[in-house]
């Protein structure tokens, strides 16, 4: 998919995203401290099940389990060397589970650091970083690409200035607080100008809080970007349990009623971040047609 064709497909109405995989996945028996990548090659069902049932939700788009198999992530398991195959294997078996009905995003994550000079991590580092697993994701043949819960302005511009040249759209967003705060300094509105202008298709917020805590901060974006702006939050807030599963306190609908408000307050490109699963994508299809 080229930029100017994800241009197009925002112009004709809401993108529709997927939901949550992490949370799905530890729902599903993925124990802690495995190799997420790994544990769905391992289980490709379970995947398949899952992002077969947001295609048939409405998803228009499905993400790629890529989100932590970059370089950094796979070397705690001792899996770096292993990075383009694990990529081009998650892209596959997207591909697979979306069956031509749904676009497969290549997903990438934040550094999890800030760079220098507040942190200790350089701008160049995470710009190699970037740049490789993309190159890889785009040699698999993701549809797009979408670098997501960003902490850091300087970590969404190494994100963008490593995307140059592949002519794959960008989606940028943000971890933020509920007052649009982005974690390592920073507002939403002032990071999606940023974003904006290094060439991202789409800009906005995921993951931090639910919907129902957005409506302002998306308001702010879309009065400050001109391309599409993304909502995707949690399911509300978590409760862990006594086994460390986090338990989300939106229900689907309510989930829905909360981020067709953010619809109206600006946001195009809409899906579900953690605690949410193909039901939430249904009625947020069935509440926006509504």
């Amino acid at each position: 998919m080229t930029k100017q064709e994800f241009r197009e497909l925002a112009e004709r109405g809401t993108i529709l995203l997927d939901g949550a995989t992490g949370s799905y996945l530890r729902s599903a028996g993925m124990p802690v401290g495995v190799s997420p990548e790994l544990w769905v090659l391992e289980h490709p069902e379970v995947l398949l099940e899952l992002q077969r049932g947001y295609v048939e939700a409405g998803s228009m788009v499905v993400m790629a389990p890529t989100f932590s198999a970059n370089r950094l992530g796979l070397k705690g398991f001792g899996l770096e060397g292993r990075l383009g195959e694990l990529n081009a294997q998650l892209v596959a078996l997207s591909k697979e589970a979306a069956g031509g009905k749904a676009l497969v995003a290549g997903d990438l994550s934040t550094m999890g650091r800030p760079l220098e000079p507040v942190g200790d991590m350089a701008y160049g580092e995470a710009y190699d970083v970037y740049r490789e697993q993309m190159e890889v994701l785009a040699e698999a043949g993701a549809d797009l690409l979408a670098v997501e819960t960003l902490m850091g302005t300087d970590e969404a511009l190494a994100a963008l200035d490593a995307a140059a040249g592949l002519d794959l759209p960008v989606l940028v967003s943000f971890s933020v607080e509920a007052d649009g705060g982005v974690m390592f300094g920073g507002t939403a509105w002032e990071a999606a100008v940023m974003a904006q202008e290094m060439g991202a298709s789409a800009v906005g917020v995921n993951c931090s809080v639910g919907p129902d805590q957005l409506e302002s901060v998306i308001r702010a974006v879309r009065a400050a970007a001109e391309i599409p702006v993304i909502a995707k939050p949690n399911a509300g807030l978590p409760v862990m349990d006594e086994t460390g599963q986090a338990h989300y306190s939106m229900g689907p609908g309510e989930f829905a009623r909360y981020t067709c408000i953010l619809a109206e307050a600006g946001a195009g490109v809409l899906g579900g971040c953690c605690g949410t699963a193909p039901d939430y994508i249904r009625q947020l299809k069935e509440a926006l047609n509504g």
